[in-house]
């Protein structure tokens, strides 16, 4: 996919009727949120180009897309939503640019290690909460887990959908959205991406952050495209995510690189 995607970008030296334009519009999963920000940053200053960006829950972003908003480059947390949008011949080809895991994160009084994180799940005493599936790809991997946690023991998970919706609350300004929800209490445990659990933990010390077991692990991939008739710029921002700076960026914030299992 990577190469089409950058065939993409040569006919578009081609087709596009200006050399140059003032800004790329850049939508993108709440999740990639701190990394894109910085790769938007340097891409701004070593193409000379304004990123304008648009940051929330992948599927909320599509259908945005999909009724109409002006958008150029689309980032998901997963390939299904980009995937839609290219099938639609709304779209270029897709590119997988980064992995994430799911991790949990625990208030600092829950009593959960690796170890005993599916008995924990499973405990009906214990609130656990997930993003919105369909709105929000995370949601979509924490029911997988509860899947897998039904498989292995009897007994049924209940979730709390507290973040990703459309009518889901929102964090104050500034406030990491999963550090907010564990500390205003609406959750013993939050099941979300591990690079979501570092971020929330900087911005709630006391939170404890813990692997899933091989068994429950759930790996999250994640897609781009460019929505047709984008710029020429917004092809240079869809490489740029791909090259070796844009990924040592992602890397930093704890995602894999594309090509890695």
């Amino acid at each position: 996919m990577r190469l089409a995607l950058a065939t993409a970008v040569v006919l578009s030296l081609f087709t596009s009727p200006t050399m140059a334009e003032p800004t790329v519009k850049l939508h993108a999963a709440g999740s990639l949120k701190a990394a894109m920000g910085d790769i938007a940053d340097l891409y701004e200053k070593t193409h000379g180009v304004t990123v304008v960006r648009a940051f929330g829950p992948s599927g909320l972003l599509r259908e945005r897309i999909e009724g109409g908003e002006a958008a150029e480059v689309y980032a998901s947390a997963n390939m299904k939503h980009p995937t839609t949008l290219a099938t639609a011949g709304r779209s270029g080809p897709v590119a997988l640019f980064a992995r994430n895991r799911l991790c949990a994160l625990a208030q600092a009084d829950l009593a959960v290690e690796t170890e005993t994180l599916l008995a924990t799940l499973l405990d009906p005493q214990v609130r656990v909460g997930t993003s919105t599936p369909k709105a929000d790809p995370a949601g979509d991997y924490a029911f997988q887990v509860f899947d897998k946690a039904e498989a292995l023991s009897s007994g049924a998970t209940k979730a709390l959908q507290l973040t990703g919706g459309e009518d889901s609350a929102k964090a104050p300004e500034g406030r990491n959205p999963y550090g907010w929800v564990m500390e205003s209490d609406k959750a013993d445990l939050f099941l979300t991406y591990c690079t979501n659990g570092v971020l929330a933990q900087r911005d709630v010390p006391e939170l404890k952050i813990v692997a899933l077991p091989e068994a429950l692990s759930v790996g999250a991939n994640y897609g781009l495209t460019v929505v047709n008739d984008a710029p020429q710029a917004a092809w240079q921002l869809a490489v740029f995510i791909l090259s070796p700076a844009g990924q040592e960026i992602l890397a930093s914030y704890g995602f894999s690189a594309a090509g890695a299992l």
